[in-house]
C-alpha cells in the first residue's frame, strides 16, 4: 500500500505514544532488557472522510487492520520479532484520522553497567524509527505532555528485582544513505539490591570470619587446615555464582568482584600462614628428635646403674648370708656369687680370729692381775 497523501511530495505525519506496563526482567548476563509496552499511533488519512450528518452520527468505525495503510514502524534494539501481540482492528474518525493500539513484549538489546552491583541503575533505550521510509515521507512526532502525565501501574512496575524510575524522551533526525527521524524512549530503572545483599556480601563476609575464628584451633592433627581449605571452596562457589550473573564483557570489574576477589586474597593468604606454621613445627620437631632420644638414653642409663647398684649390694648381702647358711642354700643355685662370697667368709672369719685374741688378752690379763692381789 502507498502513502494515503494526495501530493506524493507530502509527509505524512504520525504521532506515536508508548506506555510502559511492566518491567519483565533484566539479564545482565545476555545485556537484555525485557518490558511489557503499549503503542499508540495515529496519523491522517487524506482519503477518508465524511459527513457524520449523512451516516445517522457515526463519528467511528473500526476496519481490519489490512484494510488501510499503516506506518512501518520498527524498535532498533529489538532482538525478537514474534513478541507482537498485533491489534486486528483500527479505528477511523470521519475526519480521517486512524487510531492503532498494540501490546508488545519487547525483547531488546541493552548495554548493563554493572560496575556498582548490587547497588546498580540501568538505562535502557527504545528507539522507534520507519523500516524504510526517510524523514521527508513520514514524520515521527511524540508529545511530551501525553508521556510525563500518563498513570503508570506503580504496582507492576515495582512487584518485580527491578523499579521504574523515569522515562524521557529524544527526536533525533539521523543521516544516513536516507535522513530518518528517530523517537528515543530513555527508560531508567534500579535494581532492589536486598536479595544479594543477603545471599552473596554477607555470606562471604561470615566466611571471613569463620577464618579468622580457626586460628583458635589447634595446630596439630590437621583440623585447623581442612577446615581453612572448606572455607576457602565456599568462597570460590560464591565467585561461581557471580560469574553466571555479571556479564564477561564488562569494562569495568564490578565492585562485588574486587570484594569477594580480596576476601579470597586475604583467606588465601591465611590458609599458607598455616602451611607454614605446620611446615615450621614439624621441621623443628624433627631436628629436635635426636636430642630428645639422647636425653631418653641418659635417663634410662642413670635408673639402670641404681637398679644395678642395688642389685649389687643385694647380691653382696645375700652372698654374706649364703655363706653363713651354707647348708641350706645350694651352691650350684650361685655360680656367680661364690668368689664374692669366699671373700665375706675370709674377712668374717679374721674379724672373730682377731676378737676371740683381743678376749683372750684381755682374759689373761684380768686372771694375773686377780692371782696378784691375793
Amino acid at each position: 500500500m502507498i502513502r494515503p497523501v494526495k501530493h506524493y511530495k507530502s509527509p505524512t505525519v504520525v504521532y506515536l505514544y508508548v506506555h510502559i506496563y511492566s518491567i519483565l526482567d533484566v539479564n545482565e548476563k545476555d545485556q537484555t532488557f525485557v518490558s511489557y509496552i503499549r503503542t499508540e499511533m495515529n496519523w491522517i488519512d487524506e482519503y477518508i472522510s465524511w459527513n457524520t450528518g449523512n451516516f445517522c452520527g457515526i463519528e467511528r468505525i473500526y476496519l481490519s487492520n489490512d484494510q488501510l495503510w499503516k506506518p512501518d514502524l520498527i524498535i532498533e534494539e529489538m532482538t525478537d520479532k514474534d513478541k507482537i501481540n498485533e491489534n486486528p482492528y483500527i479505528a477511523v474518525t470521519n475526519e480521517g484520522q486512524v487510531f492503532v493500539e498494540n501490546d508488545i513484549k519487547v525483547i531488546s538489546t541493552c548495554e548493563m553497567k554493572v560496575y556498582k552491583f548490587p547497588f546498580d541503575s540501568q538505562s535502557c533505550n527504545l528507539t522507534f524509527r520507519s523500516a524504510i521510509h526517510p524523514d521527508k515521507e513520514i514524520l515521527l512526532y511524540h508529545d511530551n505532555k501525553i508521556v510525563i502525565g500518563m498513570e503508570l501501574p506503580e504496582e507492576r512496575l515495582k512487584s518485580h528485582e527491578w523499579i521504574f524510575m523515569r522515562m524521557t524522551l529524544a527526536q533525533i533526525n539521523v543521516k544516513g544513505v536516507t535522513r530518518k527521524g528517530l523517537v528515543v524512549y530513555h527508560i531508567t530503572m534500579c535494581r532492589r539490591p536486598q536479595l544479594y545483599f543477603a545471599s552473596l556480601i554477607l555470606p562471604v563476609l561470615f566466611f571471613l570470619g569463620l577464618d579468622l575464628a580457626s586460628f583458635l584451633i589447634s595446630n596439630s592433627g590437621g583440623e585447623k587446615l581442612s577446615f581453612k581449605i572448606t572455607v576457602l571452596l565456599s568462597v570460590t562457589v560464591m565467585q561461581l555464582i557471580l560469574s553466571e550473573i555479571l556479564p564477561s564483557t564488562s569494562n569495568r570489574i564490578p565492585l562485588i568482584a574486587i570484594y569477594i576477589m580480596g576476601i579470597f586474597g586475604l583467606m588465601m593468604l591465611s590458609l599458607l600462614e598455616t602451611i607454614l606454621v605446620m611446615y615450621l613445627l614439624e621441621k623443628d620437631w624433627k631436628e629436635n628428635e635426636p636430642n630428645r632420644g639422647q636425653s631418653l638414653s641418659e635417663d634410662c642409663g642413670d635408673k639402670q646403674g641404681k637398679v644395678s647398684l642395688n642389685n649389687c649390694c643385694r647380691g653382696i648381702h645375700s652372698a654374706c648370708v649364703c655363706d653363713v647358711s651354707a647348708s641350706e642354700t645350694p651352691s650350684e643355685l650361685l655360680p656367680v656369687s661364690q668368689e664374692v662370697s669366699a671373700i665375706s667368709s675370709c674377712s668374717f672369719k679374721a674379724k672373730i680370729s682377731s676378737d676371740f685374741i683381743q678376749g683372750s688378752d684381755q682374759l689373761t690379763g684380768a686372771i694375773t692381775q686377780y692371782c696378784t692381789l691375793n
